[in-house]
């Protein structure tokens, strides 16, 4: 897991080798002017979801993990509270290859506040429990073949 300002994301252009086209369209791009909806840059390998997401106590959040894609995630109009567990210490779960996700009964180890501004990578083995605030917010997520 990854997490820092806007203003760092370049920095981590060479973590993943599509990280910099996603990293060009960021800063490129009036991130509170993006409509809603998918914007593909690469095919299924990197394209980036405009979201608006519902209000979610910690109870409502559910831990998930993707085997297939890195998330990049940028809350843009509220704080956003996630939850973290490493993918080692969660039990066996269910696969979705379709929607390429797991979910886990378990209760996050610890929570971390992502406010806009920055802005948080997790890869196949971070279980996070996302979009967690007391009002609705917008929000994207690039997601990036691992």
């Amino acid at each position: 897991m990854i997490i820092d300002t806007l203003e760092n994301l370049e920095k981590y252009a060479t973590t993943n080798p599509l990280f910099a086209k996603a990293v060009e369209f960021l800063k490129s791009n009036n991130l509170e002017e993006l409509p809603l909806g998918r914007t593909i840059l690469d095919g299924d390998d990197l394209f980036v979801n405009v979201v608006e997401t519902p209000a979610k106590s910690k109870e409502e959040a559910k831990l998930e993990t993707h085997k297939r894609m890195i998330d990049i995630q940028i809350p843009l109009t509220a704080v956003e509270t996630m939850g973290y567990a490493p993918l080692c210490d969660l039990p066996e779960a269910e696969y979705n290859e379709v929607d390429d996700i797991s979910f886990y009964p378990t209760e996050p180890q610890q929570y971390i506040t992502v406010k806009p501004g920055m802005f948080v990578v997790f890869f196949p083995q971070d279980g996070h429990a996302p979009a967690i605030s007391p009002t609705p917010f917008r929000k994207i997520i690039v997601k990036v073949l691992a």
